[in-house]
C-alpha cells in the first residue's frame, strides 16, 4: 500500500480491542521511527493492547505532526534535535513539542518558512519547498502551487527551529513524489 509511508509513528495504544481508534495520544512521547530496525519490521495492523502504529508519508509529514526522532532506531537524527534545541534531552523535548502542538497556529510569511515546513493553504496541508507549495494527500505530494500570502503554519516551532538550522536525517526527508527532477 503506497500510503503506508517511510516513517513509522508512535503515540502509545490508541486504538481499542476492536481495533477501533479511541483515543489522540496514550503518551507524551510522540516519536518518528524507521520502519525496519535491528530485524524489526512495523506491523501492517494493529495489535490489541500493543501501540498504536501511525505512517507518515515522511519525516516532513511527522514533523509537522509534532514527531520527533526516536533515540533508539534513529539515534543520530535525535542527537541532532538535541543539539538543535539544546533542551537537555527527550523529556524536555517532548515536553517542548507537547505545548506547541495544544497551543495557537501561527502565520508566517512565505519568505519565513524553511523547506520542510508545513503549511495549511485554503485549508489544505502543503510541503514548502524549493519557493513554492506541494499539496499534501496521504499517497505523495502534487504539483508545485505559488505563496499567495501568509500562511497557517502547521509544524511546531521547535521542529520549524530543527528545519532552519539544517536538517539532514538519516532516513528520507521528503518523499519522491515531491521532486520533478528527482532529487529528494
Amino acid at each position: 500500500m503506497p500510503e503506508r509511508g517511510l516513517v513509522f509513528g508512535n503515540r502509545g495504544c490508541l486504538h481499542d480491542a476492536a481495533g477501533r481508534i479511541v483515543r489522540r495520544q496514550a503518551t507524551r512521547r510522540w516519536i518518528a521511527c524507521r520502519l525496519e530496525f535491528r530485524g524489526r519490521r512495523r506491523p501492517a495492523a494493529n495489535v490489541p493492547g500493543r501501540y498504536t502504529g501511525l505512517y507518515f508519508l515522511d519525516d516532513a509529514t511527522a514533523f509537522a505532526a509534532g514527531h520527533r526522532p526516536c533515540a533508539e532506531c534513529r539515534r543520530e537524527d535525535y542527537r541532532r534535535v538535541v543539539e538543535v534545541l539544546g533542551l537537555g534531552g527527550a523529556d524536555a523535548i517532548d515536553a517542548q513539542l507537547a505545548a506547541e502542538r495544544s497551543g495557537p497556529r501561527r502565520v508566517s510569511a512565505p519568505g519565513a518558512l524553511p523547506d520542510g515546513a508545513f503549511v495549511l493553504r485554503g485549508g489544505a496541508p502543503c510541503l514548502v519547498w524549493d519557493g513554492a507549495l506541494h499539496p499534501w494527500s496521504p499517497g505523495g505530494y502534487g504539483a508545485a502551487v505559488p505563496f499567495d500570502g501568509p500562511l497557517e503554519t502547521i509544524t511546531p516551532p521547535s521542529l520549524l527551529r530543527v528545519l532552519r538550522e539544517g536538517w539532514a536525517p538519516l532516513v528520507p526527508f521528503v518523499h519522491p513524489s515531491r521532486s520533478c527532477s528527482g532529487v529528494v
